[in-house]
């Protein structure tokens, strides 16, 4: 018994070490609420070119004007402004350290930005990198985003008739990109730009080019729209104009969608809280707040078999996440930085599969020794019953979460200040465009995490903390734990907000298909947020 508890040690310090390292990594990686903040704004830009339809019996555009506000250029160069800044003090931090401090961890190696150089043929499998280049990496992918940010910031000061510092924001981007640099394209670009609002302009031949190879959205279209004119293309601004109207009006709708759904579930959320409380306050034991609220689970097992689960869980992890998988593709002279969007979306459900099979096999192994559980008496652990209100504690916490989460998620962000990573998976399904990876992604979002977190963290932790806190202190402990086990720094005061629901809505319902329903439902949410977001760029 003291051998295993002296292995249980040494693998308790590894996992430290592993997380810690982990949540250290995280610090200088960029949230996606960061990305989420410009692609809205992109989206508030489309929206503010739409005049309206005169042939409408639904004020959309007055809908519209009240979301995008009465300066919508003037409030997007704040915010790019500040992105830039953000992005800046980041680049700073990564060229300071001689470690890599992006893509280490297992799913965040999958990533592959858009904006990614090519250093093969796509028929080619491209030699994997040294160390040398994973450390310069992130730099890379930083550098070109601020180039790309000084691009767009110079169109803004242009439409807010800030031609000088328009000029000397390009100038300066043509100043710091070689022509024969992996940024060449952007400084020509820049170049482009300068010619288009210079007195008196001077137009390149590949403007046009130019232009819709590095700009999108509302961006590429005030370029555009720039060039045609002094080129005195008539019939190319009147199409140009023609499809900007159904984007933008297309852009208005998906902010309406995108505002309201947040706002009306907020506000039924803000409902359900109140109804709760003024139930306890009037029926006091009897509330649904309390019910089941001390009410334990029987466990034949103790803390060393907790402690076994979770240490085993983490270093499972680990090793699957960061040495067995990287050396395997290595040895198979595979490069997961050269998959595509649909490649990567079946590659993550392949590696979070693999991490299920490991996290369940250690669940299995530790409790069998216990098994059978004794019908009656355990009835309630791992309570899967199609029966009864689990749908309605479901559905009600998933709208409790709502206002608990944003507010939480605001005064966090506050803290962090766009750093502090974010799910791999989330910028990938922003960016992307095929459909086929977007489904692949839900399944493993939406169906797939909620059915394995909720049996480890809600199923098995949760239950067996009760054995030594209160169920309060049990519920708090898991959702902590479940933050943690996302290793990203800035994301586990919201997600222990959400595990705290998801607790509550699990002790109350004592089924497990009410959390599983409530986490699909919240990772549904935000996939379609972002693949809402993310079409807005077009």
């Amino acid at each position: 018994m003291k051998l295993k508890q002296l292995i249980l040690g040494v693998l308790t310090i590894i996992a430290i070490a592993f997380i810690g390292l982990s949540l250290a990594q995280s610090w200088s990686q960029p949230q996606v609420q960061s990305r989420l903040e410009l692609y809205q704004t992109n989206l508030l830009l489309h929206a503010s070119e739409w005049q309206g339809d005169a042939n409408s019996d639904v004020d959309l555009k007055g809908a519209r004007d009240k979301l995008i506000g009465d300066e919508p250029v003037k409030a997007a160069l704040k915010q790019y402004q500040e992105a830039r800044q953000s992005v800046a003090g980041t680049l700073a931090k990564l060229e300071t350290r001689s470690q890599p401090t992006l893509e280490d961890r297992p799913l965040a190696r999958t990533l592959k930005p858009e904006t990614q150089p090519k250093v093969a043929p796509a028929t080619e499998t491209p030699a994997p990198k040294t160390q040398a280049q994973q450390s310069q990496e992130p730099i890379t992918q930083m550098t070109r985003l601020i180039h790309e940010l000084d691009l767009r910031l110079g169109v803004l000061q242009a439409q807010q008739e800030q031609t000088v510092a328009a000029l000397a924001t390009w100038n300066q981007l043509i100043d710091t990109t070689q022509p024969s640099s992996q940024f060449s394209s952007l400084g020509k670009t820049a170049t482009a730009l300068v010619g288009l609002w210079s007195t008196p302009s001077s137009l390149l031949p590949d403007a046009e080019l130019q232009i819709k190879q590095e700009l999108d959205g509302w961006f590429r279209y005030q370029a555009l729209t720039r060039l045609y004119k002094l080129q005195q293309r008539q019939t190319s601004l009147s199409e140009l104009q023609t499809t900007e109207q159904d984007l933008a009006q297309q852009a208005a709708l998906k902010l309406l969608l995108i505002a309201g759904i947040p706002v009306f579930g907020f506000l039924i959320g803000i409902g359900i809280l109140v109804y709760l409380v003024v139930q306890w306050l009037v029926k006091g034991k009897q509330a649904l707040l309390v019910q089941n609220g001390t009410l334990s689970w029987p466990t034949s097992w103790g803390g060393e078999t907790i402690w076994q689960v979770l240490v085993l869980f983490f270093v499972g992890q680990f090793f699957v996440g960061q040495i067995a998988l990287p050396l395997g593709l290595q040895l198979l002279g595979i490069n997961p930085a050269s998959f595509d969007s649909r490649t990567q979306a079946i590659y993550i459900l392949a590696v979070y599969a693999l991490l299920v099979t490991v996290g369940l096999l250690v669940l299995y192994s530790s409790l069998k020794p216990f098994l059978p559980l004794p019908d009656e008496e355990y009835e309630d652990w791992f309570r899967i019953n199609g029966g009864g209100n689990w749908f309605w504690w479901g559905l009600g916490g998933y709208f409790m979460a709502l206002p608990l989460v944003i507010l939480v998620s605001l005064i966090n962000q506050q803290f962090w200040q766009g750093q502090g990573g974010s799910n791999p998976i989330l910028p990938i399904v922003l960016e992307g465009r095929d459909n086929v990876a977007l489904v692949i992604f839900f399944l493993t979002a939406s169906v797939a995490a909620p059915l394995f977190e909720e049996v480890m963290f809600r199923g098995f932790l949760l239950p067996s903390l009760t054995r030594y806190v209160p169920v309060w202190g049990a519920i708090t402990i898991s959702a902590f734990l479940f933050a943690l086990a996302h290793l990203s720094l800035s994301e586990i005061l919201p997600l222990m907000v959400l595990g705290m629901v998801l607790g509550f809505v699990y002790t109350r319902s004592r089924n497990l298909l009410a959390p599983m329903l409530m986490h699909s439902l919240w990772n549904s949410g935000t996939l379609l947020s972002l693949f809402i977001l993310g079409s807005g760029s077009t």
